[in-house]
């Protein structure tokens, strides 16, 4: 298992130069927020893409992911998301995930995320039907994830029509495709009350990526530096190790964004005795 970092906590620099920070700390590899202010595909023709890409050479950095959650560049962080009523929105989720996917396989990334569906709204029958309507959705994506051969990973968080394990499992389980999986965020299923340890042992068939922070006693989705919160970090990382998972662990910090480098630097070596 290697470690990474996401750009998401280094908003107030260039992409460039959030790179260089995290290569110099000695992370292995970098996630890269699609979204503004650094990897937007609008804002990014082949060009550009090319510069990027000898650039993360010269730092000898892979790209873990590419984050494709957000979209603070047309509205916020869930909006628009895979189950507006409006399909123009949607369309606009769609194409950006697209985007992002020919983006992945340019930089010679194996896999973007994306959110769990999009905030949970109404009773449980529309649950049900938002769910349909996420997979209608998501499926030309899919298609075009297998012709690009980069994976889309669908990642559970709080308060979104998927965010835990037992939905996850659900909804993938609807798609014979292997260019779909999950972007397994150890803090979110925390956060609903799982195991995340466990969670790593029953859903690896799944899993394509890791993102990890710690999360406070009182279950809150906010994540902190790890060794600050309640997470048992040594169960998780016994066992990712125990299923013989050998990618990308990133840590998502965005919410140090003061101060990402001293983030950056005090999880990097917190985290060094579990690896």
């Amino acid at each position: 298992m290697k470690l990474a970092f996401s750009t998401n906590a280094f908003k107030q620099y260039s992409l460039e130069n959030s790179i260089i920070e995290i290569g110099a700390i000695g992370y292995e590899g970098v996630e890269i927020l699609c979204d503004i202010p650094h990897l937007y595909p609008p804002l990014f023709p082949k060009q550009r893409l090319s510069r990027l890409n000898n650039f993360l050479g010269k730092q000898h950095l892979e790209v873990s992911n590419l984050n494709a959650f957000t979209l603070y560049a047309v509205n916020d962080v869930y909006h628009p998301s895979w189950i507006e009523m409006d399909k123009h929105s949607t369309n606009i989720r769609l194409m950006h995930t697209i985007d992002c996917l020919k983006a992945a396989r340019f930089l010679g990334a194996k896999n973007i995320s994306t959110e769990g569906g999009g905030p949970q709204t109404g009773n449980a029958q529309d649950r049900k039907d938002l769910l349909k309507l996420f997979t209608k959705n998501i499926e030309h994506a899919v298609r075009i994830a297998e012709s690009e051969k980069v994976r889309i990973l669908v990642e559970p968080e709080p308060g979104l029509i998927i965010e835990n394990s037992s939905q996850i499992t659900e909804f993938l389980k609807s798609f014979d495709s292997k260019s779909i999986g999950m972007n397994c965020d150890l803090g979110h299923f925390f956060c609903v009350g799982e195991d995340p340890a466990q969670v790593v042992y029953q859903l690896i068939d799944y899993i394509g990526h890791f993102h990890l922070a710690d999360i406070s006693s009182d279950r809150v989705h906010n994540h902190l530096l790890p060794g600050m919160g309640s997470i048992n970090f040594k169960d998780i990382f016994d066992a990712i190790s125990s299923v013989g998972y050998q990618g990308f662990i990133t840590v998502e910090l965005y919410t140090y964004q003061d101060n990402p480098i001293e983030a950056a630097n005090r999880a990097y070596e917190y985290l060094q005795k579990f690896l």
